[in-house]
């Protein structure tokens, strides 16, 4: 017997270009051991393996599942380790790559939000797992290695303290009965009272709620039964206490770790109206006045016919989301203001360069920058030069003359970086940053590169079998 599954999503981010891709394996075969493991009949099986369907399907419009940030460890009994260990591929703070069974707890919801495929009118599969069936899920999948961590959001059923309850019971139990150390993403319901926020955090390496629209206009156009409060709220209290248990394990290292792993939420992009200029604004407001961790920005998926929403025929706006993300980088990482990157002038990013390079064509005065001496901070806002090979100049530069052939064994992108560049002990001619023409010839270059390479990704699956 074979059972199917389908929910394993990978998130691969090529921060060097700053590009987001997604790969969805949707479906993978196994030899079914679930009658030994859960100790049911046939029935009982497929009955769980339903629910798995409908309950994996639903969740793979939250994006928002990286395990950046989680650092707990196995201290010796237990299992799992969301740091390094075993079956857990390693990662980094930005969360490159994760493996995680992402799931709602249920699909029942008693709200109406018009972008929602869980919405209360919407006539589709309804299912939801017992507290025990996620926790076996979970046990089960991370023992056969198919799993680093759990990640679990749900519909709210009969109001949001009861779901969660479940969310917090779930977690709870994985850690304190079953000595699981893995990662653990729980989704925070909004109007859940203070103290299940607060416990989740003790059992969760990272806690979310979605603002899913930016805007509290599109907010209150698309889901009416919600208020932009309902979500601030709990986003305040978590930050407040993930302050607070921090400023006290300085003081006192018995004191718990509360949401090590700070908490996120998701922006859906393109079901309203808002500019790029909005959503990159309010990205910025939430990890300013919230201490957010991450932003998710998720492309609208048309899969409901409503006359406020894009047609069911609409394009997902994939481009968009992927330089939403690149100036979402930009902010956290490179030193950029939000409202350099976009304004009243320009609300929309440009979509056939990324933000960077943009703000550098639109900056021309400011280049060409003199590598040998220039500050971390302008060196940051040279196109193709990344994080790493910035700091690696930074270094190299106290011993040696930077050169082109150096900076291309940095890993420098030389082909954007060496027109807003100066290498010599003079300033040299800016003719070519000057071109009126450098955008075409830029844009030229990453168009030849992306076909002589675009296809190579997918023959990663070439040949790979699913069958154990």
């Amino acid at each position: 017997m074979f059972i199917t599954l389908f929910f394993v999503e990978i998130l691969l981010i090529d921060f060097d270009l700053l590009a987001v891709t997604y790969f969805s394996v949707m479906k993978k075969t196994w030899f079914s051991l679930y009658n030994a493991l859960l100790g049911g009949g046939k029935m009982n099986t497929e009955k769980l393996l339903k629910k798995l369907g409908i309950l994996a399907d639903a969740a793979k419009y939250d994006v928002s599942c990286s395990s950046s940030g989680g650092k707990r460890q196995n201290g010796g009994a237990g299992m799992g380790n969301s740091a390094v260990s075993g079956i857990c591929h390693s990662f980094t703070p930005d969360g490159r790559c994760i493996s995680l069974l992402k799931i709602l707890l249920t699909n029942h919801c008693i709200y109406d939000c018009a972008y929602c495929v869980s919405r209360r009118s919407n006539d589709i599969a309804r299912a939801a797992f017992t507290v025990q069936e996620v926790v076996d899920l979970t046990l089960n999948f991370y023992r056969r290695n198919y799993i680093e961590g759990l990640f679990l959001s749900s519909g709210i059923f009969k109001n949001p303290d009861y779901t969660m309850e479940r969310l917090v019971l779930i977690a709870k139990k994985l850690r304190l009965e079953h000595q699981f150390h893995g990662y653990i993403h729980l989704k925070t319901i909004p109007k859940a009272s203070p103290e299940l926020l607060d416990e989740a955090g003790l059992y969760a390496d990272r806690l979310s709620i979605n603002m899913e629209i930016p805007t509290i206009s599109g907010l209150k156009l698309l889901a009416p039964e919600k208020n932009h409060q309902d979500i601030t709220q709990p986003m305040r209290h978590i930050n407040n206490s993930i302050i607070a248990y921090q400023d006290s394990r300085r003081r006192l290292r018995s004191t718990p770790k509360f949401a090590p792993a700070g908490q996120s939420t998701q922006f859906i992009i393109g079901a309203t109206g808002e500019t790029d200029k909005q959503v990159i604004q309010a990205a910025d407001h939430f990890y300013r006045a919230y201490g957010l961790k991450r932003v998710y920005y998720s492309g609208y998926v048309p899969v409901l016919a409503d006359k406020r929403l894009p047609e069911v025929s609409a394009q997902v706006p994939l481009r968009r989301e992927n330089r939403l993300y690149q100036a979402d980088w930009l902010m956290r990482f490179y030193g950029f203001a939000a409202q350099e990157l976009v304004d009243n002038s320009q609300p929309f990013l440009d979509l056939d360069i990324d933000p960077k390079l943009a703000w550098a064509l639109r900056h021309r005065h400011v280049f060409p920058i003199r590598l040998q001496t220039a500050a971390l901070e302008m060196i940051l806002r040279v196109p193709g030069i990344g994080l790493k090979s910035a700091r690696k100049i930074i270094q190299a530069r106290r011993y040696r003359r930077i050169t082109l052939e150096i900076l291309k064994q940095m890993g420098v992108a030389t082909n954007r970086a060496r027109y807003f560049i100066d290498l010599a002990e003079t300033l040299t001619s800016t003719a070519e940053l000057d071109n009126p023409h450098l955008r075409e010839l830029l844009l030229a270059d990453s168009r030849s590169k992306w076909q002589r390479g675009s296809m190579q990704q997918m023959a990663l699956f070439d040949g790979v079998s699913t069958d154990l």
